[in-house]
C-alpha cells in the first residue's frame, strides 16, 4: 500500500514538473525555434525576457527575430543582451554580422559611455559606492581610533577615491546610454514635426542607431549620425530594457 502511494505521489510530482517546464516561456521559445516557428518563438522569448531579463534569453530573441526578417528587432535584442552582460560573445558576433548584412553602423559613443560598457550598469553603482566608503574609512577610522595614518593607507585611499571618480563618470555614461535606441521597422519615416501628415525628413533603415532628445505624445525626437526628426514610438526601441 505504501509503495502504491509512493508511485502515485512520484507520478504526480513528475507531471507537475513537466507541466511547469512546458509552460515556461523560454522552454516554449526553444521548442518553437527548433520547429522553425520563429514568430511564435519571438513572442515566447520576449515574454520570458520581460519576466526575467537575461542576456541568454535576449540572444535567443534576437535570433528568432532575425529568422523572421525583423533585423531592427534582432539588433535591439542583441544590444539589450550586451547591456545586461557586456561580455556576452554571441551577442557581439551576431551584431557584427547583422550590421554588415543590414548596412547599418554601430552607435557612436562618447568616451565615458564607452567606459560604461565595460561592466553591467548595476556594477558601476556598487563599485562607486564601495570605493567611496573604502576611501572614507581609510582616512577617518585611524583618526577615530587615535592611530596615525600610514603611507599605504593614504595611497590606498587615494586609489579608492580615484576608482570612485571613475565609477561616477561611468554611471553618467550609463544614464546617457539609456537615451540610445534603434529603429525597429524598415524604411521608418523620420518627420519634420510630430504628426502623421508632416513632411518627411528621411526614411531610416531597420537597426539604425539614434538618440532620443525629447518626446511628445506618440512621437520621439531622435538624432542619428546624419539626420534629426520625429519618429513614432512604436518604431523605436531603447537599448535599456527598463527604459
Amino acid at each position: 500500500m505504501k509503495l502504491l502511494r509512493l508511485i502515485i505521489f512520484a507520478t504526480f510530482v513528475f507531471a507537475t514538473v513537466k507541466n511547469g517546464l512546458a509552460a515556461d516561456p523560454f522552454v516554449q521559445g526553444v521548442e518553437f525555434s527548433h520547429a522553425g516557428q520563429f514568430p511564435e518563438a519571438a513572442v515566447a522569448f520576449e515574454k520570458s525576457a520581460q519576466a526575467v531579463p537575461a542576456a541568454g534569453t535576449l540572444v535567443n530573441l534576437g535570433l528568432a527575430e532575425w529568422q523572421r526578417g525583423h533585423a531592427g528587432a534582432a539588433i535591439l535584442a542583441w544590444e539589450q543582451a550586451r547591456w545586461i552582460d557586456p561580455a556576452e560573445p554571441r551577442a557581439a558576433q551576431n551584431l557584427a554580422f547583422a550590421r554588415e548584412v543590414a548596412q547599418v553602423e554601430a552607435p557612436t559613443l562618447k568616451w565615458f559611455e564607452t567606459a560604461s560598457t565595460w561592466l553591467p550598469p548595476n556594477a558601476w553603482v556598487w563599485l562607486a559606492g564601495a570605493s567611496l566608503w573604502l576611501a572614507v574609512g581609510l582616512l577617518v577610522l585611524p583618526r577615530i581610533f587615535g592611530k596615525r595614518k600610514s603611507g599605504w593607507q593614504q595611497s590606498l585611499a587615494a586609489l579608492a577615491f580615484g576608482v570612485f571618480l571613475f565609477g561616477l563618470t561611468a554611471n553618467v555614461g550609463v544614464v546617457s546610454r539609456t537615451q540610445l535606441g534603434f529603429v525597429l521597422k524598415k524604411n521608418a519615416p523620420l518627420r519634420l514635426t510630430p504628426t502623421e501628415t508632416s513632411e518627411l525628413v528621411a526614411t531610416l533603415p531597420a537597426g539604425e542607431a539614434a538618440r532620443m532628445v525629447r518626446a511628445r505624445g506618440n512621437y520621439l525626437f531622435i538624432r542619428t549620425a546624419t539626420e534629426a526628426g520625429w519618429i513614432e514610438r512604436a518604431q523605436f526601441g531603447f537599448v535599456s530594457a527598463a527604459r
